[in-house]
Order: C-alpha cells, then structure tokens, then sequence
C-alpha cells in the first residue's frame, strides 16, 4: 500500500515539476522575488499542493472517474465540460510543444548540440515510455521522478548550504524584500499552485484505476508535501543571489554553476528530466482525448500527437512559455475554485474524517 501511495506522490510531482520549476523561473518569479516573505509562500503553496491533491483524488474516487474528462465533468456539468474539454486539450498540446521546444533549447545552450537534436530525444522519449498507456504513464514517474527529486534536492541543498559562497560579490538584498507584504506573497503561492494544478489534474485522475481511495488521497498529500520540500530549498539555495538572479533565463543553473562546474552538469540532467516528465503528461493527456473523440487507437493517436508538435516545437521556448503558460494559470484557477464549490456541496465533514482516516492506515502501514 505505502509503495502505491508513493506511486501517486511521484505522478503529482512529475506533472508539476516541469521546465519551469526545475529551471528556477517559476520559482524566482512567485516566490524568490518576494525575499523572506517568499519563504512562507513556499510553505503556503506546500499545504495547498497537499491539500488539493488530496482533495481530488478523494473527488475522483468518490464519482468513481476514470480520467480528466470525467473530472471536468463532474465539476461543470453537460454542457461547460465541451468547452473546458476543448480548453484543456489546447493547452495539453501546447504544452507538448513547449517542452519539446524547452528540450531543444537545453541541448543547444548547455550542452553544445542542436536544437533539432534536443527536441528528436525528447520526442522518442515520450513514445518510448507511453506506447503502453496509463501503465507506461506510471511507470515513467516511479522510475524518472524519483532520481529527479533525489538529484535536485541534492544540488539545490548544497547551493542552500553554501548560499554565501554561491551570491554574487558585493550582492545585496534590497531593503523592500526583506518584509514584504504577507498579501503579495500569500497571493503569489494560490496563483503559484492555481498555475500547475491543472496539469496535475490530468494525471492524479489517472491513479483511480490503480489505487485505493486511501492510497490514492495519501499519495497526493504527500506528493504535495514533497512538492512544497523542493520549492523550499530551491528557494533558499536561489535567495542569496538576489536581486541580480532575475536576469538569468534558467536561474538555478547559475546558482548550480557557481558551486561547481559538476553540479551544473548534473543540474542540467535534473532540467532535462524535468521536461521529459512534463512533456509525459500533456503528452498522455491530450492523446488519450484524441483518442476517445475519434475513436483512433492510443498508439496512433499518440504517435500524430508527438508528430504534430513538431513544427511548433522548433518555435522559441521563451515566447511559447510567455504565451500559454498565463493562460494555463486561469484555467487551473478556475477548475481549483470549482472543485471546492462541488467540495463544499458534497460535505466537507465527511471528507475531512475520510481524509484523516486515510493518512492514518497509510503511516501505520495498513
């Protein structure tokens, strides 16, 4: 059972850390830029990770659905599901070119190959661990996310150990990010969490078919915990390199490379990872849709899927990202705001005692 839960954990953390997070991006731009205040916020975002994960899959396994479409259905009904369906499928797809394109762009800046070459590994990556469907999905996250969490933590708590040594000489944290206003960062950790939860979404609603409901519930909050653990020490291993961070595309390759050249190639593979993983899931989720509104096998339909993304894909990484990823954000809000709405119909006391419940044969082994 605790092997099972751990399975989900791995699923929520490979959905969420993807290019962005691994890169320091996200991190620097809804946590790092608020100084200390940021350091809450990583908290904040940890308990919310936690608590919507575990809230959706005790969701999912109470309507017994099967996968995201379900999700959505349940939450919007007959006639919202087409649009936010449609919605979804577009950014799922996007988001398959981002990565493709984010992978082409580390292979070209950081290890001195083409991009071309970057987005075809990318591309038999995903092909390779998926033709088998939801069992290759969570065989992907058990075997790839773990070295990823185990690597990041790693470099990012090294870096956090020897932040003074890793800062910029002369370096100075401006006075304004020293006590920010708690609204700004409180505000920063639910839009911070609103932004990932929808990819989230398509693959915790994956683990019904192999999970308990406890198992299940247990799995995301701890999933989310862990994801909350990694902001934290990425944060803290960034900090001490404000403000003259934000001018750097991949943030935590800088604070990587300033400890030493070897920590910045084994980071690199943790950035690499972190967008396979990523493109794993809009990959899955927009394939198995495909499947399903034209009646096309999965193996084909996942095939034109990674096949169509091409050309995009060779697009820049940078403006692909300034693009979609806002508007991914909303679309998390809204189904976030939605699930707690169709929560709060539901009984929350009841799923407050299941939840409970539910950790507690989990860390008694049961």
């Amino acid at each position: 059972m605790r092997s099972r839960s751990l399975s989900v954990a791995w699923g929520y953390m490979g959905a969420v850390i993807g290019a962005g997070f691994a890169s320091g991006q996200e991190l620097v731009q809804f946590f790092v830029g608020y100084g200390w205040g940021g350091l809450w916020g990583t908290v904040l975002a940890g308990v919310l990770f936690a608590v919507f994960g575990g809230l959706l899959l005790f969701w999912v396994n109470a309507n017994r659905l099967n996968d995201y479409y379900d999700v959505l259905k349940s939450l919007f009904g007959n006639r919202l599901v087409y649009i936010m369906d449609a919605l979804l499928a577009i950014f799922l797809f996007l988001g398959v070119c981002t990565m493709f394109s984010a992978s082409g762009a580390v292979f070209y800046e950081q290890i001195n190959h083409s991009k071309i070459t970057g987005i075809g590994v990318a591309y038999i990556g995903v092909l390779m661990f998926l033709m088998t469907g939801r069992q290759g999905l969570v065989k992907a996250y058990n075997f790839l996310v773990p070295i990823k969490f185990l690597l990041l933590l790693i470099v990012a708590g090294y870096a956090a150990m020897v932040g003074s040594k890793v800062a910029l000489a002369g370096n100075v944290i401006p006075a304004h990010m020293l006590n920010p206003p708690a609204a700004d960062w409180v505000l920063a950790s639910i839009l911070y969490v609103a932004y990932n939860f929808a990819l989230a979404m398509v693959v915790l609603s994956e683990y019904r078919a192999v999970t308990s409901r406890q198992e299940g519930i247990s799995g995301a909050v701890i999933g989310g915990l862990m994801l909350g653990l990694v902001a934290l020490v990425c944060y803290l291993a960034m900090l001490p390199s404000m403000p003259a961070l934000i001018h750097y595309q991949i943030p935590m390759l800088f604070v990587a490379g300033a400890v030493s050249s070897q920590a910045k190639m084994v980071y690199t593979l943790v950035l690499w990872l972190g967008i396979l993983t990523t493109a794993i899931a809009n990959a899955f989720g927009f394939a198995q849709r495909f499947s399903s509104v034209t009646g096309l096998g999965y193996g084909v339909c996942l095939f034109l899927t990674v096949t169509m993304a091409l050309p995009l894909a060779t697009q820049s990484f940078s403006v692909l990202v300034a693009t979609i990823y806002p508007l991914l954000g909303l679309f998390g809000l809204v189904i976030m705001i939605a699930l707690t709405y169709s929560l709060i119909k539901f009984g929350m006391g009841g799923i407050m005692f299941r939840t409970r419940w539910s950790l507690g044969k989990f860390f008694k082994g049961g």
